[in-house]
């Protein structure tokens, strides 16, 4: 036996840097003076000496395509290797298959043929994900030391805090992991072999080295194959190569050279490509992950950390490094760093403040004064913010999944909305995926334009302009016209159906209109032959109607060659010696062939150029009508001589009618986006003016380089790529190290992008980017599982939405961070000062218990948040430009007003808290005199002393909940009143109820803290035994003037923020470099 190992290794560094030079080859038009140069090949023409030529394959020249990173050594390739030497080496028949006990001994070999995806996400490592972060990690500690000095209530309740955010947490990533496993497809279920000389259909997992599997149109390619035998066979292989195209096969051509790129190998076909055009067969020369799509997968499982030059004691302290940066949450999106740098900044913070008040007691630590410590440390963390941010995230997944976004992982929303670059595919997601006749010119002078058709196999959807006379519809055909048409239609092998009744030809019009009806239209066959097949049944002229109505019947075909880039039919119609021939190609092998005087070819050279430059496919269609005979037939020449040409289509991939705008509104944004594409350069340009991503903006440096075919992209070096003024905003021809090299090339700009792929040859750089997104319809399964988030819809508004909806988050994110702050200032600002306020026995009293700073933080704050982060988008959130990556979101005015407020929001609740203390109000509920004094173990529990105490602790225990209350409505917006915060929606003195009732989320959580605090404060026994504070009467006078104080206070500091111009955003000025 034979194995892959002994036909070549595996070279995965290895490069093809060959210089392209562009033409007008197919897929945009053709080598126009065809008449005096040597025909192109079955693709492309133009590429320098590195790329080898194909022998045994006539009027062929090589590809300009720059590939696969991954290449085959030199000899014994299959590519390399005749049919006979490769039968030979794999020992197999091409005639006889190999016989049933030899493919299951090979099966028990070399495994299943089956591709292992990425390394998918556990159960476990889905639960662990969720504490792997600072502030858990805090959390747990400081829940593990409740419970050590027998706080089980304050224990229970960080156990609860932890566990809600594990539970939502898990739930919604299990979820997200669940949706995706119901997006991947089988690639191919099933296969035709011959075994024992005998066709069966076995599946596909079963297939072995040297089986010999048939194909037919719309087969998926179940392994990597030797192509050996067929006719006019052609594969699409996009998901591989990223080539738009189908591309022709050849069984009969053998290549020299081993390093040829996999888009160039014509003789091969590899596995997930799909079947376009004739049928064939091959062997099997790679199965499971030993094919093209199972090295990409292979990488993608393979630990990038891991060096094999290291020493074991290196690696094991890098991969103890890696861990505990993971467990800590140091490794991740910038929110998810930055937050958890925080929660550390915060535990250090806390351990500072626990030694002042260790400090303050000369260390004669009691459990008075550890819990008083603990108390002091628990109120300087936002124990809530974990969850409500796991919730926050939560709800906005779900508002994704309805904009068609499946989100992978939490974190990847909110870092969506801080992308600076976009690299986007083109086909499928800027475009719609599928090829339309765009723009038909005749012979007579007359052309027609296809505009805003947004379903390529409806002939209803769009409308036919002709002659730019849109509301002057030409009608009847003229008889050119209707030549042409019925060329395009008899001269097909597609079919195009809806299931429904084909249209009278009477119905037919020269002008159409979109279909609001949800189309169901399906096609098959070759792309190019659909669209030409769906322009002609805009007029009624399908082939089933012609053939109905003239009763004509075809006489002869002679097909489409990769070689003669042509397609001929004879067509008679009854009682007449006369035929006609119908004649469809390239115009630079038909132009020898027309019978036409001189100053037409030129219109016709001309004509087509034109088109070209437009990034159209342009092909040529001619006619003649001649007498019967057996010779047209028989003889291709003969037949194909003396044509009359009726004119040009111009074909292409149309653009989605959402993807200008959304385009713009990421130029507005401040978003670059780039187009990454696998296609010719010619349309890929073209398809970028269309949409905006190339614009009358730039200027002549910046068009120069706006422009590149990835070949000599990848021809810089690094350092060259970072002296770029700027980077392409346009590369084609692009290989999975083309895109690679891009993102990594954004990142030493410090820029932070978005990348989008649907093939397996996208997923390296879908798993290298800031945010992989992938495509749920036409994604391939690894590049789903490569991704972060998954388009359900392929398209690239949807991506917008993503960072509309990530920006949103954002902002909420720094709203409920802000209040959350706000409360944790204001009570270690309390609870220090109140470290001055001594008992009988010179102990400090606690102005708030353990269980109040608790229940502020856990059950009054913890809503609030919640309801901040469900408020709408600002209506200018897609005007600014991306966030500074290294602010985050602890930007300057965050700071500063959370100290501002925190110190408000403290300094009030001590006053209250000395109110109480240091007046006679006691007096009022006919008590002795007793201000001033502070009791004896008020800390611990109830006694008679503590009245005082208790009181003053209720009072100011109401006024830090209703001035948080009030926070949560005022930084809504960070420099507006609230009693003027949408001028552009609310006017007059009672806008400020507006206001408030605008999220009736967070106008729920007010008014639920506001009616929950009467019982917190009046319940009997729970008030002394559990808050360790007692009713109130006179007291909430003094609560309603700290409440009336502070309102003042924080609209005063918004006046002055808006009087000096600070934390209000200059809308139109990048922050951001442009990269």
């Amino acid at each position: 036996m034979i194995t892959m190992d002994e036909l070549g290794g595996v070279d995965v560094d290895g490069e093809d840097q060959s210089v392209v030079e562009e033409s007008t080859e197919p897929p945009i038009c053709g080598y126009i003076h065809a008449a005096s140069e040597t025909p192109p090949g079955p693709r492309h023409q133009g590429t320098k000496a590195t790329i080898t030529r194909i022998t045994g394959l006539p009027n062929s020249t090589p590809s300009d395509k720059v590939a696969s990173s991954v290449i085959l050594k030199s000899h014994a390739q299959p590519h390399t290797l005749a049919a006979k030497s490769l039968e030979q080496r794999l020992e197999t028949d091409v005639k006889n298959g190999l016989s049933s006990g030899e493919a299951t001994r090979r099966l028990e070999r070399d495994g299943p043929n089956k591709v292992e995806g990425a390394q998918g996400l556990s159960v476990w490592k889905i639960l662990l994900r969720q504490v792997s972060n600072s502030l858990t990690m805090v959390l747990i500690l400081v829940m593990a030391l409740s419970f050590a000095i027998n706080d089980f209530i304050e224990g229970g309740v960080i156990a609860a805090v932890i566990s809600l955010n594990v539970v939502v947490g898990f739930v919604q990533d299990y979820r997200a992991e669940q949706t995706i496993q119901s997006l991947y497809a089988l690639s191919a279920p099933t296969c035709k072999v011959v075994r024992s000389e005998q066709i069966a259909t076995i599946k596909a997992e079963s297939l072995v080295k040297g089986d010999i599997v048939l194909l037919n149109v719309g087969d998926i390619v179940p392994a990597d194959l030797r192509f050996v035998d067929g006719l006019n066979l052609s594969a699409d292989e996009a998901l591989l190569t990223g080539e738009s195209l189908p591309i022709s096969k050849h069984p009969e051509a053998v290549l020299n050279d081993a390093d040829v790129p996999l888009g160039d190998r014509v003789n091969m076909l590899y596995s997930a490509s799909t079947i376009t055009r004739g049928r064939g067969k091959g062997i099997v020369v790679a199965t499971g992950m030993g094919t093209e799509v199972g090295k990409i997968a292979q990488l993608l499982r393979e630990n990038p950390n891991l060096d094999d030059d290291a020493s074991r004691l290196d690696a094991y302290w890098k991969r103890v490094k890696n861990n505990g940066r993971s467990i800590l949450g140091l490794d991740g999106t910038p929110l998810q760093v930055k937050l958890s740098k925080f929660a550390l900044l915060l535990f250090a913070l806390a351990i500072l403040l626990a030694i002042i008040v260790f400090s303050a007691s000369l260390w004669n630590i009691d459990d008075d004064v550890l819990i008083y410590g603990i108390c002091v440390g628990v109120a300087v963390i936002p124990e809530s913010l974990i969850a409500v941010l796991t919730i926050s995230m939560a709800v906005g997944t779900k508002a994704m999944a309805k904009g068609n976004v499946i989100v992978r992982k939490l974190s990847a929303l909110e870092a969506v909305g801080g992308v600076t670059n976009i690299c986007s595919d083109k086909t499928g997601t800027l475009t719609q995926g599928k090829m339309i006749t765009r723009k038909v010119w005749l012979c007579n002078g007359s052309a027609a334009v296809v505009e805003a058709c947004t379903h390529p196999f409806d002939p209803s959807s769009g409308t036919v302009v002709w002659n730019d006379q849109r509301s002057k519809p030409i009608s009847p055909f003229s008889s050119t016209a209707r030549k042409f048409v019925e060329c395009l239609s008899l001269c097909n092998n597609a079919t195009v159906t809806d299931g429904k009744p084909a249209p009278a030809d009477d119905a037919a019009e020269t002008s159409t209109i979109s279909t609001v009806e949800t189309s169901n239209w399906t096609a098959v066959g070759e792309p190019t032959e659909i669209a030409l097949h769906v322009f002609a049944m805009r007029f009624g002229v399908s082939k089933a109607i012609v053939s109905q109505t003239d009763g004509t019947q075809l006489l002869a075909e002679h097909p489409f060659d990769s070689a003669c880039k042509r397609m001929t039919v004879i067509y008679s119609s009854p009682g007449s010696s006369l035929v006609e021939v119908f004649s469809k190609g390239a115009l630079e092998v038909m132009l020898p062939l027309l019978d036409a005087p001189e100053n037409m070819k030129a219109d016709l050279i001309a004509k087509a150029e034109s088109l070209a430059a437009e990034g159209l496919r342009v092909l040529c269609i001619a006619h003649k009508t001649v007498e019967n005979s057996t010779s047209l037939k028989d003889t291709r020449d003969i037949a194909e001589s003396n044509l009359t040409p009726l004119g040009l289509a111009g074909l292409y991939d149309p653009p989605r009618l959402e993807t200008a705008d959304a385009v713009k509104r990421c130029k507005v944004a401040g978003i670059s986006v780039h187009m990454l594409t696998g296609d010719h350069i010619k349309t890929a340009t073209a398809i970028a003016h269309e949409v905006g991503i190339l614009g009358g903006d730039l200027n002549v440096v910046e068009a120069a380089n706006a422009t590149m075919p990835a070949a000599a992209f990848d021809a810089l070096t690094d350092t060259q790529i970072d002296e770029l003024e700027k980077l392409p905003l346009v590369i084609a021809r692009c290989s999975p190290t083309t895109k690679v090299r891009m993102v990594e090339a954004m990142h030493r700009r410090g820029a932070f992008c978005v990348m989008t792929g649907d093939g397996v040859n996208d997923s390296p750089a879908l798993k290298k980017a800031d945010v992989g997104i992938a495509m749920g319809l036409n994604g391939s399964d690894v590049a789903k599982e490569a991704a972060d988030m998954v388009l359900t819809d392929d398209n690239f508004a949807s991506i917008v939405t993503a960072v509309e909806e990530g920006r949103r988050l954002f902002d909420n994110i720094q709203k409920f961070l802000l209040h959350l702050l706000i409360s944790n200032i204001a009570q270690v600002i309390l609870l220090l000062i109140g470290l001055a306020f001594k008992d009988n026995e010179e102990k400090s009293v606690f102005p708030l218990s353990p269980i109040e700073i608790l229940w502020a933080n856990l059950i009054t704050s913890s809503f609030l948040a919640l309801g901040l982060g469900l408020e709408d988008a600002q209506p200018d959130i897609m005007l600014r430009p991306p966030r500074s990556l290294r602010v985050g979101v602890f930007t300057k005015e965050i700071i500063v007003d959370k100290m501002a407020y925190g110190f408000f929001m403290g300094s009030l609740c001590i006053a209250a808290f000395t109110c109480v203390v240091y007046t006679p109000m006691s007096q009022i509920y006919g008590l002795s005199p007793s201000y001033g004094i502070l009791g004896i173990g008020c800390n611990a529990e109830y006694n008679l002393t503590c009245d005082n105490v208790y009181r003053a602790r209720a009072t100011t225990y109401a006024t830090l909940s209703f001035l948080l209350l009030v926070t949560a409505f005022e930084v809504k917006h960070f420099t507006r009143s609230l009693f003027n915060m949408y001028p552009e929606m609310y006017r007059g003195p009672f806008s400020v109820f507006r206001t408030v009732w605008r999220n009736k989320f967070l106008f729920g959580a007010v008014l639920a803290g506001f009616f929950i605090t009467f019982p917190v404060i009046y319940l009997p026994v729970i008030d002394r035994r559990v808050f360790k504070h007692q009713a109130i009467g006179i007291e909430w006078a003094v609560v309603a003037a700290c409440v009336v104080t502070y309102v003042a206070l924080v609209e005063l500091w918004k006046a002055g923020k808006r009087r000096f111009g600070k934390g209000i955003i200059v809308y139109g000025q990048t922050t951001v470099g442009e990269v």
